[in-house]
């Protein structure tokens, strides 16, 4: 056990937010303004300056930088990992993790956040920075009394529900030196403004217009390890989707669908391990499902052994997401329902819903253990190369428009021959085949409608709507069956009677979309091209 803990403990994180910011940047001659006077309401902390060093750790051609990630260890904060990062208006949003562990190595759980970018590279030390810090805490007072009595109101520049003294934003005023052993590489100086969590749009813009009016440059999103390393750390990413124009070859379109799967699944590598939602497991799942429908559509135009080798892979890997996928979503259809329960019912689903939660975390921690193999990172080394170089056939050098529509044949008439193979009433395995050749039609009109247009398009949206119902169908279904033998396990008459009960209400709900799938099918026939088809 104590073993155990300690494994666990080289990968846990010891803090994890969202870090919402705005960077500008500034001259040397700059001087804070005084804030305490502009805002006025809040209560403004100025905080003793204090000197940081950093460290920053890339692979040798600087991935992390690339991709927009960071990897660094602060001597007054241990080591940070910061995510890809999303802009809204001016602030720059992103998961920041900190982990602890002493300054010559990344932490192993820093190192398997920043897995899906670096995979089999080695981590080493790129630039080392001297920071003096100058910061400025502003948080919400205690209520100011005025003359009647009454608390006055901080404004709408907080939100309503902070606490009196909560942080809701800190001003960070940075004179960086960018050191190349002993010897100063560069300088240059940063500012800050970092939201707290009771920060409003409205505050954050007032302090950036003060820091403005004071000299401050315009908001800038880029960062320190960019400014510091330069130029090279601004290159593309190992990965891109291209912009495809009315000639473009079909190999352009296969290159493109596997790298934009590729690209969904590393992204959401760091999400699956850290557990903070379901869509990571739900859309690395989908990118690898993706990937092998792509590899069978546009089978004609690979190399075969290449691609095989590739699906064999894959499947290793979505055997693992799906496992959880599956677990989430049964924990999240049970705990809908259990919430509706009362009394002892709803005592009784509680310890039903205690044992689908331990089938989760057994399922996850199966698959973090397969994501910390040494055969994972091969594996996204592999995708990468594939998103970047696939093996194709001299046939991928033809026009796209001339060769596309031939490919699309197969998983219609695929789905076409399940439809009809159907009993009646139909089966919820064959209503789940049903179910599958929708997708991988869904996924082949997706890959090709860049260049095939609204024909494409409307193919897709159609086999998605058929998709979308057999897929409530089969959770219903599923559900339904675990519950019936979660009944069958039950150690009091009362958990057998509400799983029962539950497993009635699932086949109810899966009894709901035998009646509405067959509309869904008949927008998919009225919508196929029939030149494709």
């Amino acid at each position: 056990m104590e073993l155990a803990s300690a494994a666990t403990a080289r990968h846990e994180p010891v803090r994890h937010a969202p870090e919402r910011e705005i960077k500008l940047a500034a001259a040397p001659s700059f001087r804070l303004p005084d804030l305490a006077k502009a805002l006025d309401g809040l209560q403004v902390e100025v905080a003793q300056p204090r000197t940081q060093r950093t460290t920053y750790f890339d692979t040798p051609d600087l991935r992390l930088a690339r991709w927009g990630c960071s990897l660094r260890y602060r001597d007054t904060e241990g080591w940070t990992v910061k995510l890809p990062p999303e802009t809204e208006g001016d602030a720059l949003i992103r998961e920041e993790v900190t982990f602890d562990g002493g300054p010559k190595e990344p932490p192993a759980g820093a190192i398997d956040l920043l897995r899906a970018y670096v995979r089999t590279a080695d981590v080493v030390p790129v630039t080392r920075l001297r920071t003096l810090r100058r910061s400025v805490v502003v948080r919400v007072p205690d209520a100011v009394m005025d003359g009647e009595g009454d608390a006055d109101a901080v404004g709408p520049a907080v939100a309503s529900d902070e606490a009196p003294g909560s942080r809701v934003a800190e001003i960070v005023d940075d004179e960086v030196s960018v050191m190349d052993g002993r010897r100063l590489a560069a300088r240059f100086r940063e500012l800050e403004v970092e939201a707290g969590e009771g920060a409003t749009d409205e505050l954050l813009a007032r302090i950036v217009s003060l820091l403005r009016d004071a000299g401050a440059g315009e908001p800038d999103s880029t960062t320190k390890y960019i400014r510091a390393v330069g130029p090279r750390a601004t290159g593309p990413a190992e990965l891109a989707v291209a912009e495809l124009h009315a000639g473009a070859t079909a190999g352009a379109v296969v290159r493109n669908a596997i790298a934009a799967s590729v690209i969904r699944l590393l992204k959401h590598d760091a999400v699956v391990r850290l557990d903070a939602h379901p869509e990571g497991v739900h859309q690395a799942r989908v990118a690898t499902r993706r990937l092998r429908s792509d590899l069978r559509t546009f089978a004609p135009l690979l190399d075969p052994t290449w691609a095989a080798h590739l699906v064999d892979d894959l499947h290793w890997l979505a055997d693992k997401l799906g496992a959880a996928r599956d677990a989430d979503v049964l924990m999240e259809l049970l705990t809908d329902r259990v919430e509706a329960l009362e009394g002892p019912d709803r005592e009784a689903g509680a310890r039903l819903l205690d044992r689908m939660s331990e089938e989760r975390r057994i399922a996850r921690a199966d698959l973090l253990e397969a994501m910390r193999e040494p055969r994972y990172a091969q594996v996204l080394d592999r995708l990468v190369n594939a998103g970047n170089e696939p093996a194709l056939l001299l046939e991928a050098d033809l026009p796209a428009g001339a060769t596309l529509p031939d490919l699309l044949r197969k998983p219609w008439r695929r789905l076409r021959k399940a439809v009809k193979q159907l009993d009646d009433p139909p089966s919820d395995e064959g209503l789940h085949a049903v179910r599958i050749r929708a997708k991988r039609l869904r996924y082949a009109t997706e890959a090709v409608s860049p260049l095939l247009g609204k024909p494409a398009r409307d193919l897709g949206e159609a086999a998605a709507g058929l998709q979308d119902v057999l897929g409530r169908h089969n959770d219903a279904v599923v559900a339904a069956r675990w519950l019936r033998e979660a009944a069958a396990r039950a150690r009091s008459a009362r958990t057998a009677f509400v799983a029962g009960e539950l497993a009635g209400l699932e086949r109810w709900s899966a009894a709901q979309t035998r009646d509405t799938w067959r509309e869904a099918w008949k927008r998919v026939k009225a919508k196929r091209p029939k030149a494709w088809t």
